[in-house]
């Protein structure tokens, strides 16, 4: 019996205004969840797509998508994957003739405890409607990149689509091999134009950064960022070339009107999946970077689109940095402006805060005065539901506080919720010679929540958040040193944070 119809979350439906659209989402190893966040922000965003086409690790998220999940369903289930499923070891006897090894491991990880996670069902995606998919599939035997529509993708299909060489094996269907698309292409823009598609949405997660690492296994990732942008600014050459065309009056393939791009990608390249595989990053957070990105993109919309040109998939290089992340809650009131009153009356609604900071330049922070870092997140609170992400965040460390004996901790965020924007204002307040309380102090936020997108906008809610001992280890084996060369470095980059860091609290201790 046929699995029922499911209409797309997202899909396009006839008649619907506006050019006609295609999601393209490519790959990035176990770091797509970052995607899922993304979809979540254009889908609230009100966007719709007639085609959606998906590439390697892209393909988990169309998989996903077709199967009848929403974007907030999407990010539930990245958020509780367990990624060590993803790795599946061979047979004990392939490790003993290791130079003749088909691969790392299989996909027995991946079939049985991924994809029924993440709600991937072939026989669901073959039924979808509402919106074309296609998933992309390289044909080993032939050296080609094959698009396969939705309506054909079987479960063999869906593996070797993240099936990338060394780490698991081929996938051998009808006579032929079929792996992961990454190495010929890793995003099929020409696709989406071939089916019409009038605006293309990339969501890109493969690093585009004008350093070179050292070491076999970033320079392993250097192959596959230089193949797949490679062949993404082929594709674009081909599009600007069809757009030249039609702005001289020519119709192309039924094209009438030049053909628009919009990117969304990390400011920062994504830590890689043994980041990911080892904790140092979670699937929450990079769902809260993807919803951030997204709509830091939709904010500045410019409707003509970016050009097709390589600079659109460029990001910063990072130097030496430092990641943490830090869980806090307490009481909270909607019906309170005082953050003590807010905690004392909402003591059976707690607000859970999740936190995520990003210190991109550990000595460029310690020298700021405002000792500013990167903040994503997401809040749950009982009147709102759970895991709402954060448009973006900031976080200030022992930064001046108004007040010649206090610094402050800051803790802030935008969130949209229901239509309507709020602004999270937290801080935590350290103040001189306060003695056996600056453990309290450093582990207590004072939060008001404004209504509108800064501060400045009328208190709708407060509260005071704590953090615990259960959540301060939590945070402290979360700590993590971005970009070391070497352990020297990790230590060095350690040892400045913890000294400015100790240092400061030492010095509010003893005024």
């Amino acid at each position: 019996m046929s699995e029922p119809s499911i209409n797309v979350f997202g899909a396009a439906t006839a008649g619907t205004p506006g050019p006609q659209r295609s999601l393209i989402l490519a790959g990035g190893g176990m770091r797509v969840a970052y995607q899922a966040g993304v979809l979540r922000a254009l889908f609230e965003a009100g966007l719709t797509f007639a085609h959606a086409d998906g590439t390697s690790g892209g393909t988990m998220n169309l998989g996903m998508l077709f199967s009848g999940l929403s974007p907030v369903e999407m990010c539930d289930r990245w958020r509780t994957l367990d990624v060590k499923h993803f790795a599946s070891l061979m047979p004990v006897e392939d490790y003993l003739k290791a130079w003749d090894m088909p691969a790392m491991g299989d996909a027995r990880g991946v079939t049985q405890h991924v994809f029924p996670h993440l709600g991937i069902d072939a026989g669901k995606i073959n039924s979808a409607a509402g919106m074309q998919g296609t998933f992309n599939v390289c044909n080993y035997t032939l050296k080609t990149s094959e698009a396969i529509p939705h309506q054909q993708v079987d479960l063999d299909l869906l593996v070797a689509g993240i099936s990338l060489p060394i780490f698991m094996p081929p996938v051998e269907k009808n006579g032929f091999l079929y792996l992961d698309s990454v190495w010929i292409k890793d995003a099929n823009l020409l696709e989406a134009v071939r089916r019409g598609a009038e605006e293309l949405w990339l969501v890109w997660c493969i690093g585009n950064i004008r350093e070179y690492k050292n070491g076999a296994f970033n320079q392993y990732v250097h192959m596959i960022e230089l193949s797949a942008n490679g062949r993404l600014f082929e594709e674009f050459k081909v599009i600007e070339e069809i757009n030249a065309r039609i702005r001289q009056g020519e119709a192309v393939d039924g094209h009438t009107r030049p053909i628009r791009l919009h990117v969304i990608k990390p400011e920062y390249a994504l830590p890689l999946d043994p980041d990911f595989f080892l904790g140092r990053i979670d699937a929450a957070t990079l769902i809260d970077r993807g919803y951030a990105d997204a709509r830091q993109y939709l904010g500045k919309l410019e409707p003509g689109g970016l050009p097709f040109r390589p600079e659109v998939t460029e990001m910063r290089d990072d130097t030496l940095g430092l990641t943490f992340r830090e869980e806090l809650s307490g009481g909270f009131s909607f019906d309170e402006t005082d953050p003590k009153a807010g905690e004392k009356k909402g003591a059976k609604t707690p607000l859970t805060l999740h936190a995520a900071i990003h210190i991109h330049d550990v000595k460029a922070f310690i020298s700021d005065s405002n000792h500013t870092a990167d903040l994503y997140g997401h809040l749950t609170c009982a009147p709102w539901g759970e895991n709402i992400p954060a448009e973006r965040g900031v976080f200030n460390l022992l930064c001046p506080g108004g007040k010649p004996d206090t610094k402050l901790m800051v803790y802030e965020m935008g969130i949209e919720h229901e239509g309507r924007h709020y602004y999270l204002d937290g801080r935590k307040e350290i103040r001189s010679g306060s003695g056996l309380e600056l453990l309290k102090e450093s582990t207590t936020l004072y939060a008001q929540l404004h209504e509108g997108s800064d501060k400045t906008g009328p208190v709708v809610g407060a509260g005071i958040l704590h953090i615990g001992a259960s959540e301060v280890v939590k945070l402290i084996s979360s700590m993590h040193v971005t970009h070391a060369e070497s352990a020297k470095a990790r230590l060095e980059a350690l040892s400045d944070f913890g000294r400015f860091f100790l240092g400061g609290l030492w010095e509010s201790y003893h005024k």
